[in-house]
């Protein structure tokens, strides 16, 4: 199983991204799925979460603002980010607890990474 995160970059203060994470391989069902976010100097955080059936939480700091979503078709979970802030970059990873057959336990699974910077 792999987890492939895209759609960091460098955007303005104010700007928006949207991050993409498809999941792929042998896959029976996924159930949560949520972005992380881990600055330089600090631990890595729970930014939001969605679970199978579509129930959302988020971190304080981007209530408002974030927006996770998921296909669960293309197995893949989104994060719309929008009025990004300087203290928003980090490194954003996605995660998924994934069943790989029917009797499976359910096992997490990372992403790479994607970096987002939000400067002027």
């Amino acid at each position: 199983v792999q987890l492939q995160a895209s759609g960091g970059g460098l955007v303005q203060p104010g700007g928006s991204l949207r991050l993409s994470c498809a999941a792929s391989g042998s896959i029976f069902s996924i159930n949560d799925m949520g972005w992380y976010r881990q600055a330089p100097g600090k631990q890595r955080e729970l930014v939001a979460g969605i679970t199978s059936g579509g129930s959302t939480n988020y971190a304080d700091s981007v209530k408002g603002r974030f927006t996770i979503s998921r296909d669960n078709a293309k197995n893949t979970v989104y994060l719309q980010m929008n009025s990004l802030n300087p203290e928003d970059t980090a490194v954003y990873y996605c995660n998924a607890v994934i069943k790989r057959g029917p009797l499976a336990p359910p096992m997490t699974y990372w992403g790479q990474g994607t970096q987002v910077t939000v400067s002027s």
